[in-house]
């Protein structure tokens, strides 16, 4: 058994988590790092891998690591990939980057269109400025309590010049699983427009419910592969994102040699330490991650009732990640993010992610502090 419940001092350790609100009584429940300590499989590999001594230039990606993303792929998502598919990335930020980048066409001055939903994490919003191209918001609608894209609105929205799709899948903020009817929607709209894919899916192995699993968008059909690249990573599951390693799986041969040539070109190698945790990771640590999926179900579900009884407040369910996404618009709140953190709990304001409406609270933690922060909340809302 692991002990999920541990207090881990994480001050003065350089956590850009926790050093937010350093020396303040403010507890850090905002970025989308968890508070538990990684699989003790993934400590020791790391271990072994220091006590050698040396790290010099490192082969990318390693046959260690490509073995285990293999086999990971296989045995937790069904999806059957060939090594040479994957591409190291020192961030999943660097892959949507490149992947907004793959969308110029050099036979034309137009600037390509890329969706992307309207509400999202922000850096799919930032790597389309950044790479100067034109972003087209799609919007979300509340289905059943589950927040996914609009597909009518989406197709509504498609131009001549519209080259990529954004997708994230499980959706942060909204923690939507997408269901296999759902993809095969989205894929018969990009495929009848010619659209490719950057399909987000870091958090695929954080899925709450017993009931649903995470489904590749790329796994669907020949097609869906062809034009999809999808983008994954340990470092939301594992707890290892300061080690600064992702990939992309990219089937399409003359897609994936673009992607790579502006990797090798234009970003920073992988990290050597990263793929040593992220082998270890997918090769051992499948009964950490399972204990930690039954603790995060548990602070979910007390979460969303201690939430739901509070007047103004409504957390939404969410099917995958530890983020919860809580309505505060009947607050009427000027600031969100001043509000609760003068109550004492740091959380991301919905403004950041596409609605002022809402927040993002992270209840990756032990259960005392999310108690805690409780409490917190509810004491403001009293007074308030």
């Amino acid at each position: 058994m692991y002990n999920f419940d541990k207090n881990t001092d994480r001050k003065n350790t350089f956590s850009e988590k926790w050093d937010k609100y350093k020396d303040t009584d403010i507890l850090p429940m905002w970025v989308a790092d968890s508070d538990f300590e990684t699989a003790p499989e993934i400590v020791k590999a790391l271990h072994d891998r220091v006590d050698h001594g040396i790290f010099g230039y490192t082969k990318q990606p390693t046959s260690e690591v490509k073995d285990a993303i293999v086999y990971h792929l296989s045995s937790r998502h069904d999806w059957q990939i060939e090594r040479d598919w994957i591409v190291p990335l020192s961030s999943i930020v660097n892959g949507l980057t490149i992947s907004c980048m793959v969308t110029d066409v050099s036979d034309t001055t137009d600037t390509p269109d890329i969706l992307v939903p309207a509400t999202i994490y922000p850096p799919f919003n930032y790597v389309t400025a950044n790479t100067h191209k034109n972003a087209i918001r799609v919007p979300l609608k509340c289905e059943s309590e589950r927040w996914l894209l609009d597909f009518d609105a989406l197709e509504r929205a498609i131009t001549p010049q519209t080259k990529m799709l954004l997708f994230c899948n499980p959706h942060n903020p909204a923690g939507t699983v997408y269901s296999e009817d759902e993809l095969v929607r989205l894929h018969q709209i990009c495929k009848k427009h010619d659209i490719l894919i950057c399909s987000d899916e870091i958090h695929c192995d954080l899925v709450l419910d017993e009931d649903i699993k995470h489904i590749p968008l790329a796994r669907l059909n020949s097609d869906a592969s062809n034009r999809t690249i999808t983008l994954m990573a340990a470092s939301k599951t594992y707890n290892v994102a300061g080690l600064s390693f992702g990939f992309a799986i990219i089937p399409n041969a003359e897609l994936r040699m673009k992607f790579a040539k502006i990797v090798l070109e234009m970003m920073p190698e992988a990290n050597v330490l990263g793929q040593t945790a992220t082998a270890a990771a997918f090769k051992h640590g499948e009964n950490w991650r399972k204990q930690q999926i039954d603790y995060l179900r548990t602070n979910r579900d007390y979460l969303m009732a201690e939430i739901n009884a509070i007047p103004g407040l409504k957390m939404y369910p969410l099917q995958a990640t530890f983020l919860a996404w809580i309505d505060v618009s009947e607050l009427g709140l000027e600031n969100a993010g001043e509000f609760f953190e003068n109550a004492g709990v740091g959380i991301s304001p919905g403004a950041y992610y596409g609605d002022a409406n809402f927040i993002r609270l992270n209840f990756a933690c032990r259960r005392g502090l999310l108690e805690e922060a409780v409490k917190r909340i509810k004491t403001a809302l009293e007074e308030l």
